[in-house]
């Protein structure tokens, strides 16, 4: 798990560092819109774990490489394929399914929800994408939004370039018992409205994030192609594009 476009504590005061190259990571923010305000799901750490502990963070990580591997029930459709192919360094298409598919995975691995679709023939998947398998399931990126793209600002000892994706609660078929106990990394799961008291300890960055699905959201359904803000620092200040502008 990781704070998507940040860095622990420790490493903030670490500017002086050489530089370090973002790696390619995925967050998923899930919605639940089935009542008057939306809420979105959010997990409490472990007091004891060395990083945020008893924060309440989003599910997400690296990207792996059995995310360029892994079928999958549906493509991720060619509007948000564009989305993920704007912007600077250029990535081939095969990285841009294998983000969203790194999201479903992280979700899966950190909450026990999985995001797939039943399929006729069973297909034997191993290691973290096991769960799917043994539920008949495919993964399905079909359902995901991209809301927003942010960096690590250069300095610090972990870079993450991170693209933050969103899904509807109806796309979860599929939950692993098991995943969320005492003793876990994450202890608990709370559904949440967006501005509420768990969320205010977020990062700044992840707040941004947050603003941008809730004004999204304020203004009707989810489209794959809108505009999505990418998020960076240059000259040591924190600026906000559109991809692709």
């Amino acid at each position: 798990m990781i704070d998507a476009a940040t860095a622990p504590k420790e490493e903030k005061e670490a500017d002086h560092h050489p530089y370090f190259r973002p790696k390619d990571a995925a967050t998923l923010i899930l919605i639940d819109r089935s009542g008057e305000k939306p809420k979105v799901l959010v997990g409490k750490r472990h007091d004891n774990v060395v990083f945020m502990p008893g924060k309440f963070v989003f599910p997400g990580g690296r990207v792996d490489k059995s995310d360029n591997r892994v079928p999958v029930a549906a493509s991720i459709t060619k509007e948000l394929e564009a989305n993920l192919l704007k912007g600077s360094p250029k990535i081939a298409a095969s990285r841009a399914r294998a983000l969203a598919v790194a999201a479903i995975r992280e979700a899966c691995e950190e909450t026990g929800l999985c995001l797939g679709r039943k399929v006729d023939q069973k297909v034997t998947l191993e290691g973290a994408w096991k769960p799917f398998s043994d539920a008949g399931l495919l993964p399905d990126p079909s359902s995901l939004f991209l809301i927003a793209r942010a960096i690590t600002p250069p300095g610090r000892v972990r870079r993450f370039d991170t693209r933050f994706f969103t899904a509807d609660a109806s796309a979860i078929t599929h939950r692993v018992e098991g995943v969320i106990h005492p003793d876990a990394e994450l202890v608990e799961l709370v559904w949440v409205e967006i501005g509420s008291k768990p969320l205010a300890d977020l990062h700044a960055m992840t707040k941004n994030v947050l603003n941008e699905l809730d004004r999204r959201l304020a203004t009707g359904p989810l489209h794959h192609d809108a505009p999505v803000p990418f998020f960076h620092f240059y000259g040591g200040k924190m600026q906000k594009d559109v991809l692709g502008a």
